[in-house]
Protein backbone atom coordinates (compact mmCIF):
# COMPACT_ATOMS: atom_id res chain seq x y z
CA UNK A 1 0.00 0.00 0.00
CA UNK A 2 1.43 3.48 -0.44
CA UNK A 3 1.62 5.98 2.20
CA UNK A 4 1.26 9.80 2.44
CA UNK A 5 4.60 11.85 2.27
CA UNK A 6 4.92 13.71 5.21
CA UNK A 7 3.54 11.13 8.51
CA UNK A 8 3.10 7.90 6.39
CA UNK A 9 -0.31 7.22 6.33
CA UNK A 10 -1.43 4.39 4.53
CA UNK A 11 -3.81 4.85 2.53
CA UNK A 12 -6.60 3.03 0.95
CA UNK A 13 -6.59 0.63 -2.04
CA UNK A 14 -8.97 0.04 -4.53
CA UNK A 15 -11.49 -2.68 -3.85
CA UNK A 16 -9.46 -3.13 -0.29
CA UNK A 17 -11.31 -5.10 2.65
CA UNK A 18 -11.43 -4.08 5.55
CA UNK A 19 -11.00 -0.71 4.75
CA UNK A 20 -11.68 0.71 8.81
CA UNK A 21 -8.67 -1.15 9.98
CA UNK A 22 -6.53 0.72 7.26
CA UNK A 23 -8.51 4.25 7.75
CA UNK A 24 -8.33 3.92 11.64
CA UNK A 25 -4.52 2.91 11.74
CA UNK A 26 -4.15 5.91 9.78
CA UNK A 27 -6.14 8.02 12.00
CA UNK A 28 -4.81 6.87 15.49
CA UNK A 29 -0.81 7.57 13.59
CA UNK A 30 -2.49 11.38 12.66
CA UNK A 31 -3.81 11.65 16.27
CA UNK A 32 0.04 11.09 17.85
CA UNK A 33 1.76 13.21 15.04
CA UNK A 34 -0.61 16.00 14.75
CA UNK A 35 -0.78 17.02 18.50
CA UNK A 36 3.10 18.30 17.97
CA UNK A 37 3.40 16.75 21.75
CA UNK A 38 6.32 14.11 22.50
CA UNK A 39 6.81 12.74 26.29
CA UNK A 40 10.66 12.93 26.26
CA UNK A 41 13.54 13.80 23.87
CA UNK A 42 16.42 11.58 23.74
CA UNK A 43 15.79 8.38 25.75
CA UNK A 44 17.42 5.52 24.17
CA UNK A 45 15.46 2.41 25.34
CA UNK A 46 11.62 2.07 25.35
CA UNK A 47 10.01 3.56 28.67
CA UNK A 48 8.00 1.15 31.03
CA UNK A 49 4.34 1.42 30.47
CA UNK A 50 3.80 3.73 28.04
CA UNK A 51 0.39 5.11 28.02
CA UNK A 52 -1.64 4.62 24.13
CA UNK A 53 -0.71 7.23 21.26
CA UNK A 54 2.29 8.30 23.20
CA UNK A 55 5.11 9.77 20.85
CA UNK A 56 8.95 9.89 21.79
CA UNK A 57 11.56 10.58 19.83
CA UNK A 58 14.41 8.23 20.14
CA UNK A 59 17.79 8.90 20.83
CA UNK A 60 21.39 8.04 19.56
CA UNK A 61 22.37 4.00 20.42
CA UNK A 62 18.46 2.94 20.34
CA UNK A 63 17.97 -0.36 22.01
CA UNK A 64 15.75 -3.02 22.50
CA UNK A 65 12.19 -2.47 20.55
CA UNK A 66 13.82 0.87 19.59
CA UNK A 67 16.67 -0.77 18.15
CA UNK A 68 17.48 0.79 14.57
CA UNK A 69 15.49 3.88 14.75
CA UNK A 70 17.89 6.60 15.83
CA UNK A 71 16.33 9.92 15.37
CA UNK A 72 12.82 8.79 14.64
CA UNK A 73 9.57 9.10 16.07
CA UNK A 74 8.73 6.12 18.46
CA UNK A 75 4.80 6.14 18.58
CA UNK A 76 2.78 3.48 20.84
CA UNK A 77 -0.01 2.40 19.04
CA UNK A 78 -2.25 -0.88 19.88
CA UNK A 79 0.27 -2.04 22.15
CA UNK A 80 3.44 -1.98 20.43
CA UNK A 81 5.65 0.50 17.71
CA UNK A 82 4.88 2.12 14.83
CA UNK A 83 7.96 4.84 13.73
CA UNK A 84 8.15 8.14 11.66
CA UNK A 85 10.38 10.15 10.18
CA UNK A 86 11.52 13.35 12.71
CA UNK A 87 11.71 16.27 10.07
CA UNK A 88 13.06 19.23 9.84
CA UNK A 89 10.58 22.06 10.90
CA UNK A 90 8.93 19.94 13.45
CA UNK A 91 8.06 21.75 16.66
CA UNK A 92 6.93 19.70 19.70
CA UNK A 93 5.95 20.12 23.36
CA UNK A 94 8.37 18.21 25.71
CA UNK A 95 6.71 17.34 28.33
CA UNK A 96 9.88 16.21 30.16
CA UNK A 97 11.16 19.81 29.93
CA UNK A 98 8.15 21.61 29.74
CA UNK A 99 9.17 23.49 26.41
CA UNK A 100 9.48 23.54 22.96
CA UNK A 101 11.96 22.19 21.02
CA UNK A 102 12.46 22.65 17.14
CA UNK A 103 14.02 20.33 14.56
CA UNK A 104 17.13 20.96 12.90
CA UNK A 105 19.81 19.53 11.09
CA UNK A 106 18.87 16.09 12.59
CA UNK A 107 19.09 17.27 15.95
CA UNK A 108 16.62 18.73 18.56
CA UNK A 109 17.32 22.30 19.45
CA UNK A 110 15.55 23.88 23.02
CA UNK A 111 13.90 27.00 22.09
CA UNK A 112 15.03 26.73 18.64
CA UNK A 113 13.83 30.43 17.16
CA UNK A 114 16.12 30.49 13.87
CA UNK A 115 18.67 28.02 12.08
CA UNK A 116 20.63 28.95 9.15
CA UNK A 117 22.27 27.58 6.30
CA UNK A 118 24.57 25.50 8.11
CA UNK A 119 22.96 24.60 11.13
CA UNK A 120 23.99 27.96 13.41
CA UNK A 121 21.01 28.30 15.80
CA UNK A 122 19.14 30.90 17.97
CA UNK A 123 17.11 29.65 20.70
CA UNK A 124 15.03 31.62 22.86
CA UNK A 125 15.27 29.72 27.04
CA UNK A 126 13.60 30.03 30.10
CA UNK A 127 16.49 28.75 32.98
CA UNK A 128 14.25 28.48 36.38
CA UNK A 129 15.57 27.42 39.52
CA UNK A 130 14.41 27.57 43.26
CA UNK A 131 15.89 29.73 46.17
CA UNK A 132 15.76 29.50 49.50
CA UNK A 133 15.95 32.94 51.56
CA UNK A 134 18.33 33.44 54.40
CA UNK A 135 20.20 36.51 56.46
CA UNK A 136 21.08 39.39 54.64
CA UNK A 137 20.77 38.22 50.98
CA UNK A 138 20.44 34.73 49.13
CA UNK A 139 22.47 33.93 46.15
CA UNK A 140 21.34 31.09 43.74
CA UNK A 141 24.87 29.88 42.03
CA UNK A 142 25.35 30.01 38.11
CA UNK A 143 21.02 30.40 37.60
CA UNK A 144 22.31 32.34 34.65
CA UNK A 145 23.96 30.09 32.07
CA UNK A 146 26.94 30.81 30.09
CA UNK A 147 26.84 32.97 27.14
CA UNK A 148 23.73 33.78 28.15
CA UNK A 149 21.98 37.21 26.22
CA UNK A 150 19.76 38.27 29.29
CA UNK A 151 16.21 40.05 28.00
CA UNK A 152 15.15 39.76 31.91
CA UNK A 153 14.49 38.24 35.25
CA UNK A 154 11.14 37.00 36.84
CA UNK A 155 10.02 35.70 40.14
CA UNK A 156 7.91 34.27 42.09
CA UNK A 157 7.55 34.12 45.77
CA UNK A 158 6.69 30.88 46.45
CA UNK A 159 6.73 30.72 50.14
CA UNK A 160 6.06 33.88 52.30
CA UNK A 161 9.04 35.64 53.35
CA UNK A 162 9.71 36.64 56.70
CA UNK A 163 12.18 38.91 58.58
CA UNK A 164 12.41 41.51 55.60
CA UNK A 165 9.74 43.85 54.66
CA UNK A 166 10.87 43.59 51.22
CA UNK A 167 13.45 42.42 48.61
CA UNK A 168 15.19 43.15 45.64
CA UNK A 169 17.05 41.34 42.78
CA UNK A 170 19.93 41.62 40.81
CA UNK A 171 23.80 40.14 40.23
CA UNK A 172 26.29 40.61 42.41
CA UNK A 173 27.60 44.16 41.50
CA UNK A 174 24.17 45.54 40.78
CA UNK A 175 21.86 43.76 43.65
CA UNK A 176 18.86 46.10 41.95
CA UNK A 177 19.46 45.21 38.21
CA UNK A 178 16.30 43.26 38.03
CA UNK A 179 14.34 45.93 40.42
CA UNK A 180 13.79 46.64 44.07
CA UNK A 181 11.13 46.94 46.47
CA UNK A 182 9.20 43.53 46.22
CA UNK A 183 6.08 42.34 47.94
CA UNK A 184 6.84 39.50 50.51
CA UNK A 185 3.40 37.68 50.59
CA UNK A 186 3.25 34.34 49.05
CA UNK A 187 2.40 34.69 45.25
CA UNK A 188 4.10 38.01 45.02
CA UNK A 189 6.05 38.57 41.70
CA UNK A 190 8.54 40.33 40.17
CA UNK A 191 9.15 41.37 36.46
CA UNK A 192 12.54 42.73 35.58
CA UNK A 193 13.37 43.68 32.06
CA UNK A 194 16.76 44.52 31.53
CA UNK A 195 17.47 48.26 29.97
CA UNK A 196 19.44 46.62 27.16
CA UNK A 197 20.25 42.76 26.65
CA UNK A 198 22.87 41.44 28.60
CA UNK A 199 25.33 39.29 28.19
CA UNK A 200 26.70 37.28 31.00
CA UNK A 201 29.71 35.27 30.39
CA UNK A 202 30.13 31.94 32.70
CA UNK A 203 27.28 30.72 34.75
CA UNK A 204 26.22 33.84 36.81
CA UNK A 205 24.48 34.12 40.49
CA UNK A 206 21.23 35.50 41.29
CA UNK A 207 21.05 37.20 44.34
CA UNK A 208 17.68 38.23 46.42
CA UNK A 209 18.87 40.98 49.03
CA UNK A 210 16.79 41.91 52.27
CA UNK A 211 15.39 45.31 52.74
CA UNK A 212 14.45 46.41 55.98
CA UNK A 213 15.78 43.33 58.11
CA UNK A 214 17.19 40.09 57.11
CA UNK A 215 15.68 37.04 55.32
CA UNK A 216 14.31 34.72 58.82
CA UNK A 217 12.23 32.60 56.06
CA UNK A 218 10.67 32.50 52.40
CA UNK A 219 11.58 31.17 48.79
CA UNK A 220 11.63 32.21 45.26
CA UNK A 221 11.20 30.46 42.56
CA UNK A 222 13.79 32.55 39.94
CA UNK A 223 13.77 32.81 36.08
CA UNK A 224 16.21 33.90 33.64
CA UNK A 225 14.60 34.50 29.89
CA UNK A 226 17.33 34.46 27.86
CA UNK A 227 18.41 34.04 24.12
CA UNK A 228 21.44 31.78 23.11
CA UNK A 229 23.49 31.17 19.83
CA UNK A 230 25.01 27.77 18.74
CA UNK A 231 27.37 27.85 16.10
CA UNK A 232 27.29 26.41 12.80
CA UNK A 233 27.49 22.50 12.60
Amino acid sequence: MSETARFGLTLLEAAQAQKHVTVNEALARLDALAAFHVEEIGLAAPPAGPAEGTVWPVGSGAGGDWAGQDGRLAIRLNGGWDFAEARDGMRVWNAATGSLWLRSGGAWIEGGLAVGPGGAGLAARVAETELALAGASSSAPAAIPDKAVVIGVSARVTAAITGASGWQLGVPGAADRYGSGFGTAAGSWAEGVTGQPQAYYGGTPLLATALGGDFTGGTLRLAVHYLAISAPL
